[in-house]
């Protein structure tokens, strides 16, 4: 699996749905936050959107019309899916050079929607297959049968279903070198894979990503329905640094668990021994809906061709992060886009993007 910052052929959506149940009560704010983004993002790469079928679409492009997006370098694919968080549901792409040949193919994790928190999910699940069937690539599905071992029964006879491997996008942050970093809180809860345990899931990961180096954070942040996801924590900026958020304040709730996670990292090593080096990146002010505290990260940014699209949240922090960032990416255009509508969908820009590398 390639770092993010590796060059990409283009980056794929899942469009949101008005019936959909990601942002109740205030889906005509969440399309013009789309439209910013992809502005971006063609200007530097492809995008692909998936969408349920030609009357989306064509509503989507007139959408993007209306808002200055040139629809040069965007693509439509009827691949339907319940909800837009393509990080999660959507395909997950492997390289290699082999034989002299630049080689692709996608790995099709399971996919229950956090722990079966918001069913119905098979449309989501399905979509890695329908991007393999399109690009003709390899499909790799990892799955496993606990086998009971009865005594000279023949294996046809005994339990041998198998079990699809869970595991969402936003679980998982690669230097494209050998190491990835995850969290304890999310691959660990029972509502994922209760019957593997941790050295089996580490071992899924090494033969499905091409890791050999896995580094396990503690626990996510306040607000966070995927149980703690490590793109709103920790995030690699190149192969040997991180970037990682933490609460000043003492009195948070998110300010101990960040705490802990920063520790963690200041003695983690690379796939060659090395010390990670660490920078810290701040978190915003406390932001709520309803009531709700929503789960706002500055560490959920995406990386594209020449490009970096970070989430601000009109906080007195935005400029700091942004700074922080440009700093890690002095070769790439760091560019805040204002994500206060789309957090009231429990998540940001990584979320809802996954790069398709070249």
């Amino acid at each position: 699996m390639p770092a993010e910052w590796e060059p990409h052929t283009g980056t794929w959506f899942s469009w949101p749905r008005p019936e959909g149940i990601s942002f109740p009560g205030k889906y005509e704010t969440v399309p013009p936050v789309y439209a910013a983004l992809i502005r971006q993002l063609v200007t530097v790469e492809s995008v692909h959107i998936n969408v349920w079928h030609a009357e989306m679409e064509a509503w989507v492009r007139g959408l993007l019309r209306e808002h200055g997006t040139p629809l040069e370098r965007v693509s439509f694919h009827h691949f339907p899916s319940y909800e837009p968080w393509c990080r999660d549901h959507g395909p997950i792409f492997l390289v290699r050079e082999h034989n002299g040949r630049h080689e692709r193919a996608i790995v099709d994790w399971g996919y229950n929607a956090w722990g079966g928190k918001y069913p119905p999910f098979d449309l989501d699940d399905a979509v890695p297959q329908h991007v393999a069937e399109l690009r003709g690539l390899p499909l790799f599905s990892p799955g496993f049968a606990k086998i009971p071992l009865v005594p000279l029964m023949p294996l046809a006879e005994q339990d041998s279903e198998v079990k699809a491997v869970v595991m969402e996008g936003g679980s998982l942050e690669v230097n494209g070198r050998g190491t990835l970093l995850t969290t304890e809180a999310c691959l660990l809860n029972p509502n994922r894979n209760p019957d593997l345990t941790k050295p089996e899931i580490e071992r899924f990961l090494c033969d499905y990503l091409g890791v050999t180096n896995i580094l396990w954070l503690g626990d996510g942040i306040v607000g966070d329905d995927t149980d703690g996801h490590v793109d709103d924590l920790t995030r690699f900026v190149n192969p040997t640094t991180v970037v990682t958020v933490v609460e000043e304040d003492p009195a948070d709730e998110n300010h101990a668990p960040l705490k802990e996670n920063l520790e963690r990292l200041r003695t983690m090593k690379d796939q060659d021994g090395q010390l990670l080096r660490v920078v810290e990146l701040p978190m915003p002010g406390r932001i709520e809906h309803e009531g709700q505290r929503l789960p706002a990260s500055y560490a959920n940014f995406y990386i594209a061709n020449g490009l970096v699209l970070v989430p601000t949240y009109r906080d007195r922090n935005d400029a700091r992060a942004l700074e922080i960032l440009q700093s890690e990416f002095p070769d790439r255009r760091v560019v805040g886009v204002d994500s206060m509508e789309l957090i009231w969908g429990l998540g940001s820009f990584h979320c809802i993007s996954q790069q398709e590398p070249a």
